[in-house]
Formats: structure tokens, sequence, C-alpha cells
């Protein structure tokens, strides 16, 4: 591939990871600080398959040094060899990118450690938290679901400012919770809620994606203090806090 990539690259390429370049075909401003991007994948799905929730690392020029975020793909076409990403627009690199993205720009990506293993037996209800970085990862976990019930905590802005949520109101419960305290009130409000909720959930999932002090937090609690089994927990930090 193009750029080199400095330490991190050398150790995905040790785990085996793959590369691949992305060029973009169509572009899309969801809200002013959520943009969806269409891309072909330069073969990449034909060799690596898909399953819910999947992502890829991208590369980035950070000041003349490499820099990778990992991103979820949306609606990936293995037939066409196109998938979606969306970007949640912040100050950085990554988001610098997206902002500009054109059709016929090309990124750098490579695929490495991603996987999903469906929770067995199915769950009676799915307890998310979530935030508009994992949204597109908590839509693929919805759709891969299906009828499956599910309470939902989401910080920050929600479906009425515009977020493409996949909810469905008759079965998905949306409690939106604004970021304060860098995510203690989020912490507080899953804390006073969810123990109650997990007394009438026989097959219980809990899946946790904000920011990684916040995940770890609340996955710990979920496992240790509630007892809620580790394979029923799935916490995977989204981004770090500065």
């Amino acid at each position: 591939m193009g750029q080199g990539r400095g330490r991190e690259g050398a150790v995905l390429r040790l785990m085996r990871g793959k590369d691949f370049e992305f060029t973009v075909t169509d572009v899309e401003d969801v809200t002013p600080h959520f943009r969806r991007l269409r891309l072909t994948d330069g073969g990449m799905l034909a060799a690596t398959g898909v399953h819910p929730t999947m992502w890829v690392r991208l590369w980035f020029d950070n000041a003349g040094k490499p820099h990778q975020r990992a991103y979820t793909l949306v609606d990936p076409d293995p037939a066409a060899g196109t998938f979606g990403m969306e970007f949640a627009l912040h100050e950085g690199c990554a988001s610098d990118w997206a902002r500009a993205a054109k059709p016929g720009d090309t990124v750098e990506a490579t695929v490495q450690g991603t996987g999903f293993q469906a929770p067995e037996p199915a769950p009676s209800r799915l307890f998310a938290v979530a935030d508009p970085a994992s949204l597109p990862a908590l839509n693929s976990l919805l759709d891969a679901l299906g009828p499956v019930p599910a309470t939902i905590w989401f910080e920050g802005a929600g479906a009425a400012d515009g977020l493409p949520f996949r909810t469905d109101p008759d079965r998905h419960e949306v409690r939106t919770v604004p970021r304060r305290d860098t995510g203690a009130h989020l912490v507080a409000q899953v804390k006073e809620a969810l123990p109650e909720l997990l007394r009438s959930t026989p097959e219980p999932y809990v899946w946790i994606a904000c920011d990684t002090a916040t995940t770890r937090a609340l996955g710990a609690y979920a496992r240790k203090e509630l007892g809620v089994p580790k394979q029923r927990v799935n916490a995977l930090g989204y981004w770090r806090a500065t």
C-alpha cells in the first residue's frame, strides 16, 4: 500500500491484517455533524466475507504521521463490492478527511480483529449503551437480532436530531441521555435502571459501545456486580475521551 504506517502498521501486519484500498463514490450530510459515505471495497468483501457489526481500520494522515481509526461497515453488499460508512464529525484527522471527502477519493484500510458471535441462546431482550460514534454498529446489531426487543441508552443527540436510527418503536425503547461529567451521568442512568430490568429478563444480552472509560465501567458493572455471564456481555470502547 502507499504510505508507511510505522509501528502500528507493522503490528497489524504481524497479526495478519489484510490491506485494501477503498474509493468514495457518494457523500451525504445526514446532519451538520454526521456524514455518510458510500465506497467501493477494493475486493475486500469477496476476500473476507461479511458479519454483523463488521469494522475495518482506516488510515489517515495526521500532520505527516499515519493514524488509524476503526469504522463499522454500513449495508455491505458483497455482490456489488460496496458499503457505506458513517462519521460522527468532531475534531481530528479522521473527521477532517470525512468532511472533505468527495467521489473519487481513496483511503487505505486494514481488516484485522473484527468478528461477531451471535449470543446463544438468543436474547429475550437486548440492553445496549451507545452514542453517535457507535450508532452504525448499533444499527447493524439491531438488524442482526431482528425481532428481539431492546432497551437502548443513547448518549448525546438522538433520532429527533436527524441521526439515522434503525429502531422500531414497537420493540425498541430508546432512552436519550445528555453527555455530562465525561460520561458519568450515563453510567449513573444505566446503573439506576439496569438491575430492575434484568430481573424480568431470563436471557439478557448487554452490548456497550461508548467512550473507553464509560464502556469499561459499565462492562465491569454488568459482569461483576450484576452477575451477567461474560459471554452475554459485549463491551468495546469506541473512542477515548481527552
